[in-house]
């Protein structure tokens, strides 16, 4: 297979005429990723086929270089594989592709696999892996030697419940990440259920209103390779939301780190930390629980990122077709506003059925610009509803004050107009020349590796946080970047978007700054450091209390 160059028009405002135009390739195949996701499906529309699942970017071998992982279904009831689908982690070969080292690693969990999280839970220099599944959950512990062990019964969070998305982070501030894993609701065989679709007659997927939720779980790291549920205690209990997106950071940049949910046909959770540990629901008074209409919409996928560089942490959240995804603009006040149609991230989002994203600078100008995964959930749907199963994923350029411009196909064999049922999304620059490139995990399906060719010219700083203090892998940490008048931040996170992992590197795009004025680094420590005048396009290691 050739690679497809991905050229995109996007439609500017006139002050934003001098943009670069997006240009990616679709590099799945030459890469070595022979990789394909199956969900299972025999027909009986178990819920759990539709809904995964994800991917990830993380230097597992700590070369340098972001190795690649990606989740894998199972067979259900009625279905059966000569061979058991399991998960797959590629390790990057530096310019020659991928290569599937799952046997050598003993990653390859063969149950029905969602999410993913990583960290270095241990403190130990690398960083461990966490599956959520349908069916017992998995730690994998990173032995350092290209191997892994599992460690969930030893460690005690192999719950039995739907698990969806998850994360690390270190919300007591002892220096150890804890485990936040969201459950979605109470789907199991024995309950199934099949819903009809009132016009057509035709047997669909149950949506969540079919099914009980269920509380999510907090575990909190003991620091000596155990976890406790400690949910209940830190006032995380409930049983109200059916979560699948989940993203933590500080959005009142208090010092310690918030928790934000996308939850399924029900209100969204905003968990504000007291800086102890203790979380309080804020989601109705901070206006992130409904749209501005007020309405509850079908959240998916979620993420934290400053997209109008005011230093406050803005949410996104994607939603169900023919409802719009939705930002929530922070205040800075302790309150949101839905900005969504004012920053024209509204109409464009209508047609499509969402799921993983992010706040990312594409082209390195300085802002942060938006991609969604996209993919309806039924594959019966174009013969009732005027809409399709495999949809196009969709990047809107931010083109200041404020607002974005969606990017437009230049053809029907450009990367961004396949069309795929796409879930999970990653972003890490796995090749190293610069800028952010993208995985997407498609249901059934192989998955889309989109590398970043834009042509943009721009300068770009990449930032790697390594604790003392805090945690090894200095999640929760953030970053200012200083250059003129303008003021970029970023925090270090686990998990987010959909199902999926994130490089935890910090990228930042510096447009023609040819230096960083200041850089402010804020540990979950507490402790708060300064680097001045930083040379550009490279990576800056920084460990706590010194540069290395």
């Amino acid at each position: 297979m050739s690679i497809v160059s991905l050229f995109l028009v996007c439609l500017m405002l006139p002050f934003a005429s001098q943009a670069a135009a997006p240009k990616f390739a679709d590099v799945t195949e030459s890469s070595g990723l022979s990789f394909r996701h199956v969900n299972g499906a025999a027909g009986e529309k178990f819920v759990i086929e539709t809904v995964g699942a994800g991917a990830g970017f993380f230097d597992f071998d700590g070369d340098g270089m972001l190795d690649i992982y990606l989740i894998n279904g199972a067979a259900t009831p009625g279905m059966s594989y000569d061979t058991p689908p399991r998960n797959a982690l590629y390790r990057n070969a530096r310019g020659a592709g991928f290569v599937d080292v799952t046997e050598l690693s003993g990653v390859g969990d063969e149950g029905y696999g969602m999410g993913m999280a990583v960290g270095d839970y241990d403190n130990d220099g690398d960083l461990d892996l966490y599956l959520g599944n349908f069916g017992a959950n998995v730690l994998y512990r990173n032995e350092g030697n290209g191997a892994f062990s599992d460690v969930t019964e030893s460690s005690g969070v192999g719950d039995e419940r739907w698990a969806t998305s998850c994360a690390f982070s270190d919300v007591d501030r002892d220096g150890f990440v804890d485990l936040y894993v969201a459950n979605y609701h109470d789907f199991s065989y024995n309950n199934h259920r099949v819903c009809a679709e009132g016009g057509s007659g035709l047997q669909l997927y149950c949506g969540p209103e079919a099914f009980d939720g269920v509380p999510d779980i907090l575990y909190k790291n003991g620091g000596d390779g155990t976890f406790v549920d400690v949910t209940l205690q830190v006032g995380l209990h409930s049983d109200a939301g059916k979560e699948l997106g989940v993203v933590f950071g500080d959005v009142d940049l208090d010092g310690d780190t918030d928790l934000y949910l996308a939850n399924d046909k029900t209100l969204n959770f905003l968990y504000l930390n007291d800086g102890r540990g203790q979380f309080e629901e804020m989601g109705l008074l901070a206006g992130t629980a409904y749209n501005e209409d007020g309405d509850v919409e079908a959240g998916m996928g979620v993420d934290m990122g400053d997209y109008d560089n005011d230093r406050y942490p803005d949410l996104f959240v994607t939603n169900f077709q023919w409802e719009t995804n939705t930002l929530y603009k922070n205040l800075g006040d302790g309150t949101f506003v839905d900005e969504t149609f004012l920053a024209g991230l509204g109409k464009g989002s209508i047609p499509y059925l969402s799921w993983g994203t992010r706040f990312f600078d594409y082209d390195s100008d300085g802002d942060r610009d938006v991609f969604i995964a996209n993919g309806h959930l039924e594959s019966d749907v174009e013969s009732y509803e005027n809409a399709t199963f495999a949809q196009r994923n969709q990047l809107f350029e931010n083109v200041g004050d404020g607002r974005f411009e969606e990017c437009e196909p230049l053809s029907a064999n450009d990367g961004l107009a396949v069309r795929k049922v796409s879930r999970g999304a990653a972003f890490g620059d796995y090749d190293e020349d610069g800028d952010i490139d993208i995985l997407v995990a498609n249901v059934d399906d192989s998955p889309t590796l989109m590398r970043n060719d834009t042509e943009a010219g721009h300068h770009w700083l990449r930032v790697r946080l390594l604790g003392k203090r805090s945690n090894g892998a200095g999640i929760d940490t953030r970053v200012e970047v200083h250059t003129g008048s303008l003021v970029q931040t970023d925090q270090v996170r686990s998990g987010s978007s959909y199902l999926s992992q994130s490089d935890l590197r910090l990228h930042f795009g510096l447009g023609a700054s040819e230096r960083v004025d200041k850089l402010v680094v804020y540990w979950p420590s507490g402790h708060v450091e300064e680097v001045v005048d930083v040379a550009v396009n490279r990576t800056l290691v920084l460990v706590e209390g010194g540069e290395e």
